[in-house]
């Protein structure tokens, strides 16, 4: 997260912890629920977000897209994390792979536009923002936490959108939903998560012959992974020197393309 020093490391190792919640939500979670355009917002938590997080479009690589993140002028950037009363605020982070695939699909709207488009793991809501405003025909957002379902409506309405629907749930080994393109970054952060995206993301392609982006700034736990090999590089981007010091050295950020052999391993 953007809280400084070990406060950062702590909430960093704590990634293992939301791996978790992935791995373990299979086919939903008491909280589940599904926003969509109209929904209104518990007052409470909304005030407390427009409070504690800092609307900003600087520092990353898309400019044109207001977000609410956590910024070194919030309280929470350094307070201790656990005095925040949410849950680990992993969607305040503008992440490296995520401002990779929201910069590309910005440059290249022929990539969303007239096409459904998932984005899986969505945070902050930027890439699925990025994909409605190139003209994608239908979005859906996914992230198992509700508070970032939240931060994406606020994020929705900073750029002047109607917010897309918004699904809390882990849909992760569901059945392969019928989408042109699914778009996911900076999720490839622990093994057993990494494998069932791999097989997930198979399937999908393997039922549905859907598209599959993946942003990610060269996590060893991504590269390491055998679904490297069936990857084939898009674009790479420098990131801004902000960005660069909120990851603690990471310098590029990349988009890949998922294109599975036909001999892979079935799903």
């Amino acid at each position: 997260m953007a809280f400084r020093g070990c406060k950062w490391l702590f909430l960093l190792d704590r990634q293992n912890c939301f791996a978790k919640a992935w791995r373990s939500r299979r086919g939903g979670w008491k909280r589940c629920c599904h926003w969509s355009a109209g929904k209104s917002l518990d007052p409470e938590v909304k005030a407390f977000l427009e409070e504690n997080t800092e609307v900003t479009n600087s520092g990353h690589l898309t400019p044109e897209i207001r977000l609410r993140l956590l910024t070194p002028r919030c309280r929470f950037w350094r307070e201790k994390p656990d005095l925040w009363p949410y849950g680990d605020p992993f969607w305040a982070i503008y992440w490296p792979g995520g401002q990779a695939l929201s910069r590309y699909i910005l440059d290249n709207p022929r990539v969303v536009k007239g096409r459904s488009v998932l984005d899986l793991g969505s945070g902050c809501g930027a890439t699925a923002i990025a994909a409605v405003m190139s003209g994608a025909s239908q979005v859906l957002a996914n992230d198992i936490d509700p508070i970032a379902g939240v931060a994406m409506i606020l994020n929705c309405e900073l750029n002047h959108l109607n917010p897309f629907p918004i699904t809390i749930k882990n849909i992760i080994n569901s059945e392969a939903g019928n989408w042109d393109l699914i778009v996911l970054g900076d999720m490839f952060y622990d093994e057993q998560l990494a494998d069932g995206l791999h097989h997930w993301l198979r399937k999908c392609i393997r039922i549905q012959q859907t598209e599959v982006l993946i942003g990610d700034p060269g996590r060893h736990q991504f590269l390491s992974h055998s679904i490297h090999s069936q990857l084939h590089k898009v674009i790479e981007y420098s990131l801004p020197e902000y960005t660069r010091q909120e990851n603690y050295g990471l310098t590029s950020s990349i988009v890949w393309s998922y294109q599975p052999s036909d001999g892979s391993e079935d799903c």
